[in-house]
């Protein structure tokens, strides 16, 4: 995800985002401790792309 998809989306698009990303997290690391992931750097993927919402939700409120 890109800094400018998630400059498009809504305050409510962000949250829902954001939590499902952070579902998405939880079943790869619970999958994790069961068997290795084939892409591990996906979780590192769903990391960065949180934290960009966080910082676009921060400037929002901020502004």
């Amino acid at each position: 995800m890109k800094m400018s998809d998630v400059r498009n989306m809504s305050f409510e698009d962000l949250l829902k985002k954001e939590l499902g990303l952070r579902e998405e997290i939880a079943k790869l690391s619970f999958q994790h401790r069961i068997r290795p992931l084939e892409n591990t750097a996906r979780v590192a993927t769903l990391r960065k792309d949180i934290a960009r919402i966080l910082t676009h939700r921060s400037q929002m409120s901020v502004q």
